[in-house]
């Protein structure tokens, strides 16, 4: 949940909802704050990666807590891997979310896990009361239910579980500094893998998903509450009185300057998003095959710098599309193509 729609329903809403979303910016306000070092510290001390042992089997390990509305975590074990359904739907909506994003890493891209090594996935639900946001906090996944006026439990949105999830990976593999241009690309990376959890579980090919993030948050779904944010046109994913309007710009003409936000990583995150979705529909077939491989290859990239720019991660997407695809073919031009008509290259 990005800072300024929180903002603005403390701006325009109910007096109830006022006090939801001014609870959630306070309670956030320290974890962005958390991720924003984390990434600094990160970038001048990369992470080790962790070896595997020989001859080890990969294994799904899930384990969801519940906080029962406190802020403590990770909380009381409700449900561990392999345990049945337990009837509540924030517990099996996470523990689900959590199979669907290891699946695509692992089936597809060849990876164990969030940091490749079979890290065991831990999720609390019930987090705080009527918090209004999902984080990943460097080593698991917290939900809020959601004040339930505005929004649902954020359980509910499978590509917000995979948005969330991947943060941890590209922490791991890229620490891309959560500032600018670069914590844009971190942001992008969150919704363009997110997206593709939601598609692979669906069975989507790109011209059948609605490149949306968070659809499925809304209490009160409408034409002006799409959702979080558009991967195909962003700025139009809400424009209601009480959200105010997606701000997010699909090219680089438009580009947000701006202090808030971390420096407007959630803003303009739409410019790449348009990008990878531009790329996924000119290949056509599954996103996950060729556009999502090539920004998994270059996420992997160790020429892509935690202070990346957007013209530097699209030259590095150029250079795995060639390698993967060769100079000169569908998904090489397909890339130049997308960066070029988002004012990137």
């Amino acid at each position: 949940m990005p800072p300024y729609l929180l903002a603005a329903i403390a701006k325009n809403g109910t007096a109830a909802q006022r006090a939801f979303a001014i609870d959630t910016l306070s309670a956030d306000f320290s974890f962005r704050t958390f991720r924003a070092t984390s990434a600094i510290a990160l970038a001048s001390a990369p992470r080790a990666r962790i070896a595997v042992m020989p001859g080890t089997e990969p294994v799904l390990k899930r384990t969801v807590y519940t906080a029962k509305n406190k802020q403590t975590l990770p909380g009381d074990v409700v449900r561990a891997e392999g345990a049945a359904a337990t009837g509540d739907a924030a517990v099996d909506e996470a523990y689900d979310g959590l199979g669907a994003t290891y699946d695509l890493f692992f089936k597809e891209f060849n990876r164990n896990s969030i940091d490749d090594a079979g890290l065991p996935l831990h999720a609390t639900v019930h987090y705080g009361k009527d918090y209004d946001n999902a984080f990943w906090n460097g080593s698991q996944m917290v939900f809020g239910d959601g004040d339930q006026t505005l929004f649902k439990r954020f359980t509910a949105s499978l590509d917000v579980i995979g948005h969330e999830l991947t943060h941890g990976v590209t922490e791991i593999e890229a620490a891309l500094a959560y500032q600018g241009q670069s914590g844009a690309l971190n942001e992008s990376m969150s919704d363009v893998f997110g997206s593709l959890v939601k598609q692979y579980k669906l069975g989507q090919s790109a011209d059948q998903a609605d490149w949306l993030i968070g659809a499925d948050l809304f209490a009160e779904p409408g034409p002006t509450r799409l959702a979080l944010r558009s991967m195909k046109a962003p700025g139009t994913a809400y424009d209601d009185p009480v959200l105010g309007k997606d701000p997010q710009p699909a090219h680089m003409k438009d580009y947000v300057h701006t202090v808030e936000d971390n420096g407007g990583v959630h803003i303009n995150s739409g410019i790449p998003n348009k990008a990878f979705y531009l790329v996924a529909v000119a290949v056509g077939g599954n996103a996950w095959d060729e556009a999502g491989r090539i920004w998994y290859e270059t996420l992997l990239d160790a020429r892509l710098k935690p202070n990346a720019t957007f013209e530097q991660f699209a030259k590095l997407t150029q250079a795995s599309a060639d390698k993967l695809h060769g100079a000169g073919s569908t998904q090489s031009k397909a890339v130049a193509k997308a960066w070029q008509d988002v004012g990137v290259l």
